[in-house]
């Protein structure tokens, strides 16, 4: 299998060439025709980068407080109808349907329910703590999709512009033909249409997704191509797995329908195109600092390793530590390995708590203590019916699956207009804007030892607890 990887420092000179266009690269590169030596130069561009203009989040004339303990009568929850979520996560530990858990409920931007249950590490024996950092993966996706809204609010570009006129790769797409398993040759034919920026929010680019993707040719192509499906202990960037990627067949023409892909990843890379930022420090800068969201992270620092929940799947009727798919990931990906890759699909580790503020921002149409990061407008399109994801309670918008009337029906699933998602580690979230209530459930497993159904309960006893 090929890997390909790519210099830390290539990234730092494509942010300053390609993509910035300063006039401080002729400097640089008269530094390079006089010899200068490369630690120097080296230091000359991290000081260019340190020194280019951040965009802060704009002032905002409401002024939400931040997520705050308080009592659940004080918000119209019953304390008495909560306490069924403790007995549920008791049950399902004892079932072994989980080693452990964390639940976060808020209502009306006030935390009434935060409680860990179980064991964060089998092993050591260590119980299990409502701050403990979780690999949350696909709750990635509505972060990623969050700061690619932040620029377009910013008039960077259009929805529905080609991704090929940010990152020229994507140019001239093919869709796959035919494809040989017994070679790994296939046929590809030209796409009528070109991605879209909009395709990559909603899932509709026509890209696969590798390990996951129901398409063998597309699963076994992406594979030999050695493209990095969420997370990697490779010395590999995210500009180089993309551009790679682009070079790949479609599974179907841009825009065709929904099919779960790494359009998300390919948003990671086009912010940093479109705001001459690495992604991590984009989503540093503009987001979880201003957003307070201090455990979020593609990867942990060393005083925060031990928080880390480990990760573990059903075998034999015992739990075990799960330790990745060979050729694909290793689960032990925040904590080892090169760093350097930033996935905008899955990368992401964080807690109930940070998870929570990034909902409530979404709740207070955009803002928090008196930050704006969207306007409520933006919400509002985000939040449309982007497209039909096949299922009979919801449909997709610009970052989330939203609840519809018919999902309402179906009962305990929340309000019309309730948003969610979840991640490949078995973690759920949901947010209701219209009784202004978020549930968050946090868990580390691949493949239980018995059924796991802590998370339609959770979300069932969340609801029935509202006395108002």
């Amino acid at each position: 299998m090929v890997r390909a990887s790519l210099d830390f420092w290539d990234l730092l000179w494509d942010i300053l060439t390609r993509r910035l266009g300063l006039p401080l690269v002729g400097l640089v590169r008269s530094c390079e025709m006089a010899r200068v030596p490369t630690m120097i130069l080296r230091f000359l561009i991290l000081s260019i980068l340190l020194f280019l203009p951040l965009i802060a989040q704009t002032p905002s004339g409401k002024k939400s407080p931040q997520l705050a303990k308080a009592s659940s009568r004080s918000v119209g929850m019953s304390s008495e109808r909560l306490a069924l979520i403790d007995k549920m996560a008791e049950e399902a530990i004892i079932n072994k349907e989980i080693p452990g858990l964390v639940a976060l409920v808020s209502r009306r931007g006030k935390i009434v329910y935060h409680k860990a249950f179980g064991l964060a590490n089998i092993e050591s024996d260590r119980k299990m703590e409502s701050n403990d950092i979780f690999r949350i993966a696909s709750q990635t996706k509505a972060i990623t999709s969050t700061a690619l809204m932040m620029l377009w609010e910013e008039g960077r570009f259009k929805l529905d512009d080609p991704v090929s006129k940010y990152i020229p790769e994507f140019s001239d797409p093919k869709l796959l033909d035919t494809y040989n398993e017994s070679d790994g040759s296939y046929t590809t034919i030209p796409a009528k249409n070109e991605i879209q920026i909009r395709h990559l929010l909603t899932h509709s680019s026509g890209l696969g997704y590798g390990l996951i993707d129901p398409n063998k040719g597309i699963k076994a192509i992406y594979r030999e191509a050695g493209i990095v499906d969420a997370w990697t202990t490779d010395p590999i960037i995210l500009a180089h797995n993309i551009k790679t990627l682009a070079t790949l067949p479609l599974v179907f023409e841009p825009g065709g329908r929904y099919r779960y892909s790494l359009g998300l990843d390919v948003a990671g890379y086009l912010i940093e195109v479109l705001s001459g930022m690495p992604f991590d420090l984009f989503l540093k800068e503009r987001l979880f600092k201003p957003l307070g969201m201090d455990d979020t992270s593609f990867y942990l620092t060393d005083d925060k390793a031990h928080r880390l929940v480990t990760t573990y799947e059903g075998k034999n009727e015992k739990w075990s530590k799960h330790h990745g798919v060979e050729g694909y990931y290793d689960a032990d990906f925040p904590l080892k390995g090169a760093k350097t890759y930033f996935s905008g699909g899955a990368g992401l580790s964080s807690t109930a708590y940070d998870y929570a503020t990034f909902l409530q921002m979404y709740l207070n149409g955009g803002e928090i203590n008196g930050i704006r990061f969207l306007s409520r407008t933006t919400i509002d399109t985000i939040m449309a019916n982007q497209i039909d994801i096949g299922s009979d309670t919801s449909y997709h918008g610009l970052a989330f699956s939203v609840l519809d009337e018919n999902g309402v029906a179906k009962g305990g699933l929340g309000s019309e207009g309730t948003f969610n998602w979840g991640g490949y580690f078995n973690s759920q979230y949901f947010a209701d804007p219209k009784e202004q209530v978020i549930g968050i459930i946090l868990k580390q497993t691949r493949n239980s030892i018995s059924p796991d159904t802590t998370g339609w309960k959770f979300r069932q006893l969340v609801f029935q607890a509202i006395d108002d």
